[in-house]
């Protein structure tokens, strides 16, 4: 897992938003299989107006919650959804963007997602990516209180914690299974909160450009 400290730069948390804040920053948001899939397109529409760049990777589950037009409408670039590429192109998609990626934040982060990353398995487009990380990776958590509660998902975020990766929440509230309790994802301004902060305790990787 890469090391995930940055420096040389104030926190910006909570910092007033604009169109060139986050100018020359490049996040890839992975986003998996859960009703709060809706929330992220709010996340990535935030970060896109603070002028950074995002490329979106979808799960196949994610994609039942939400279609990837909604993504691309917001960031004017293609949505991942494949580890394969159709074409003439050799490129290994999920280790050139996170070569590129100045941060990969999965939101929402399933109890599955982070059991795959914290068992080293890498089986679809999202898993790979995040496997193959050369950038830090941030993950907003969201699921049912009792799978939030359950031993093997608190020795995975645990691990994960140790191993440098970035959690943001879960939250306390209204559950999709219409229970009140631990385990509903941040909200889309929270989680770009810290996003910010992430980004800006260093210069992007790449050279400022358009978000196209």
């Amino acid at each position: 897992m890469p090391n995930t400290s940055r420096s040389n730069a104030p926190s910006t948390t909570g910092a007033a938003t604009g169109q060139t804040a986050l100018r020359g920053y490049e996040v890839a948001v992975c986003v998996t299989g859960g009703i709060a899939a809706y929330k992220t397109a709010s996340l990535v529409s935030t970060l896109v107006q603070d002028g950074c760049g995002i490329t979106v990777a979808m799960t196949r589950n994610a994609r039942r919650f939400v279609g990837p037009v909604t993504f691309r409408a917001l960031t004017s670039r293609p949505v991942m959804t494949s580890q394969w590429r159709t074409g003439d192109s050799s490129d290994i998609v999920h280790l050139r963007v996170s070569e590129t990626a100045d941060l990969i934040v999965v939101a929402p982060a399933t109890a599955n997602c982070i059991g795959k990353l914290a068992g080293g398995i890498a089986d679809d487009l999202v898993s790979s990516l995040l496997l193959g990380a050369d950038c830090p990776v941030m993950l907003a958590p969201a699921m049912n209180t009792r799978m939030w509660n359950h031993p093997a998902v608190r020795r995975n975020v645990l691990f994960l914690r140790e191993a440098g990766v970035l959690l943001v929440g879960p939250e306390d509230g209204w559950l999709a299974c219409r229970t009140i309790g631990a385990g509903r994802m941040s909200e889309p301004e929270m989680i770009a909160d810290a996003v910010r902060a992430q980004l800006l305790k260093q210069p992007p990787r790449l050279s400022p450009h358009p978000n196209t």
